[in-house]
């Protein structure tokens, strides 16, 4: 059976395979790294903002020709269903609704020219897998997540910050939920290397905390007896040395923290009253909020997202319109919020932001033209009857929007283009996940070319090392 037609199940059932396998192995080793020119960083810290769900460019950053709604529209003639307004920029044009962003992007780069792989059957684990890791599942061994490559190679900016902060995702109670943790993990790099979740981020304080009433002599003996459980458990006796080994020190940087003064930057509400309201949209936009301050206390790599859901969020299959009013309220502030506190407090030049999502979306077209992709709308409509046929419901990988911020990025530049009219597809400058990759690796000081031993067979940091950062993307000299 062919990646393309992998079924949710099947699917989910490569990736356990893939764990296991990985977990019983040994320990990665760097390959020739004498061979491997790494590229003097832009960057020290990387923040990506997850627009999780499948973001749909012509409603947001890359406006179309736009259709109000009204009763009896065909469908096939809606491109975008918000109006165009203008930015700071004068060639760079937002869509209604992304105001704040629209005041902050002569500090970035937009790329309109964001090209995924048409998988066939889109599953949204799926293209976020790839998109996360650089690989299309299922794979033989459980793929590192791009944060737990900036984690192993270039290690922690503080020992007592995790290097890799995952703020906004739940991994339980919906569906998708185990294909997502098949790559929110470090893969093969073990458990040191995987994200410290905090899925609500006014709660994370609660994470690096201490249980109410442990002294701190009843806590320290704990977390010995917790050490000398996981060395007798049936996962310890599974793991080979080197995965048992990173699960021990896992457990060391989770009590170097919780012992720590850094993790009152856990503490959104230490904030100050008129920077928190700022921030306040709702989870996403304190996970802007605690990003920053993670940031300044030593994080190397913080995704925020805005959280996948089946049917949530912006996974819109129907009420497009509708969700995306409600989805950009929640968004805008936070962005351009984040972006100004970066600046103002001189770590924007030194911090990469980037914001992206699986793929984009599409009125008519499911995946790309000529693809056999099932059609997953539940719109379905020729004519416009009613508000939930009017938006973006179905997904489409022929182009998509990504913003980048900071970290030796150019600054006011619009990069690719896309067609006028449907099919949407990107006209110039194509760039690929591994391209992008490559990109955000070059900034950060990694090499795409980098690669560990694994099962006696070179993995690298993007596909087989065939990577190649859009150098037109950085400022002169970078």
């Amino acid at each position: 059976m062919t990646t393309r037609e992998l079924s949710r199940r099947e699917y989910l059932h490569a990736m356990t395979a893939a764990g296991l396998a990985t977990i019983a192995g040994s320990e990665p080793r760097l390959r020739a790294t004498d061979q491997v020119a790494h590229p003097k960083p832009t960057a020290d810290t990387c923040i990506l903002l997850w627009m999780a769900g499948g973001m749909g460019a012509p409603d947001t950053f890359d406006p179309k020709r736009y259709t109000k709604f009204e009763v009896g529209v065909p469908v096939d003639k809606i491109l975008s269903t918000f109006p165009a307004i203008d930015t700071v920029v004068d060639n760079i044009k937002f869509t209604e609704g992304l105001e704040h962003v629209a005041k902050v992007i002569d500090r970035g780069t937009l790329i309109r020219s964001h090209v995924v792989a048409d998988l066939g059957n889109i599953l949204h684990s799926r293209h976020q897998y790839h998109w996360h890791t650089g690989y299309v599942p299922p794979q033989t061994v459980a793929c590192p997540h791009v944060g737990s490559w900036m984690a192993r190679v270039l290690g922690p900016r503080n020992p007592a910050i995790p290097p890799f902060i995952n703020i906004g995702q739940r991994l339980e109670g919906h569906g998708e939920s185990e294909e997502l943790k098949a790559f929110t993990t470090g893969g093969f790099f073990g458990t040191e290397f995987g994200p410290f979740n905090l899925p609500f981020p006014d709660d994370a304080v609660n994470a690096v905390r201490p249980p109410k009433g442990m002294t701190p002599e009843r806590f320290s003996a704990r977390h010995e007896k917790f050490k000398e459980l996981l060395k007798a458990s049936p996962v310890g006796e599974m793991a080979s040395d080197h995965h048992h080994e990173s699960m021990l020190k896992s457990i060391e940087n989770a009590h170097r923290l919780l012992t720590s003064k850094e993790r009152d930057a856990f503490d959104i509400t230490k904030e100050p009253k008129a920077s928190y309201d700022k921030y306040n949209t709702g989870r996403f936009g304190l996970g802007c909020l605690l990003a920053r301050r993670l940031a300044e206390s030593g994080a190397r790599f913080i995704e925020v997202t805005t959280e996948y859901v089946p049917f949530l969020h912006w996974d819109t299959h129907e009420n497009g319109h509708t969700t995306y009013t409600r989805m950009k309220k929640e968004i805008d502030r936070p962005i351009a919020q984040l972006i100004l506190d970066l600046e103002q407090r001189g770590m924007l030049d030194r911090t990469l932001v980037v914001l992206a999502s699986e793929f984009s979306r599409d009125m008519m077209i499911e995946g790309v033209p000529g693809s056999t992709a099932k059609d997953q709308s539940l719109a379905k409509a020729e004519k416009l009857g009613e508000l939930k046929h009017y938006g973006l419901h179905r997904h489409f990988t022929g182009s998509g929007s990504v913003l980048m911020f900071g970290g030796g990025i150019k600054k006011g530049l619009l990069y690719g283009e896309t067609a006028a009219e449907r099919p949407l597809v990107t006209t110039k400058n194509p760039v690929s996940i591994r391209d992008l990759h490559a990109t955000i690796f070059h900034a950060m000081g990694i090499s795409p070319k980098t690669a560990f031993d694994v099962e006696k067979r070179p993995f690298y940091a993007t596909e087989d090392g065939k990577g190649k950062p859009v150098m037109d993307l950085f400022a002169r000299g970078k």
